[in-house]
């Protein structure tokens, strides 16, 4: 999920490169489509993230890595579990991604005003092209509530 983009700020670099590492390790196993070892390699490396969590952009992004591979394994329950873990996490709030990520997922567990309100801001946050490679399913429903879109 980019850990290029985490700062460590206040991680010691032991232990942020062993985050980095569990990281690419997952991002592998789920390039493979292995959703159960990606999800173990992320919360090794979640695991290894000082207290408070919500602190590091790390968790932000290894809660979306979590949460999106529990959502590409179908299991919903999961991955809303975590992508509203990672919407305390600094710079969540206003990523396109995890908007789409947590929209869809409020669609697949029928929770529609929730999953209507997420799209919106995947969105407005990244246009169409967030929903490019999507199932069209979400982009359509987007469209019966946001008339403005084609």
């Amino acid at each position: 999920m980019g850990s290029d983009e985490a700062t460590n700020d206040e991680i010691d670099n032991d232990i942020y490169k062993n985050i980095c590492e569990l990281s690419e390790i997952g991002d592998s196993h789920l390039k493979r489509g292995e959703y159960l070892k990606a999800i173990e390699q992320y919360h090794k490396a979640f695991d290894l993230i000082p207290e408070p969590f919500e602190d590091y952009k790390a968790s932000t992004w290894l809660l979306t890595a979590v949460g999106d591979t529990y959502f590409l394994a179908k299991d919903y329950t999961n991955a809303l579990h975590a992508l509203e873990e990672a919407m305390y996490c600094p710079e969540a709030i206003g990523n396109p991604f995890i908007h789409l990520r947590l929209g869809q997922v409020l669609f697949e567990l029928s929770n529609l005003d929730r999953a209507r309100d997420e799209l919106a801001r995947a969105y407005l946050g990244g246009g169409q092209e967030i929903f490019e490679g999507e199932n069209p399913k979400y982009y359509e429903y987007l469209k019966t509530f946001m008339r403005s879109i084609e």
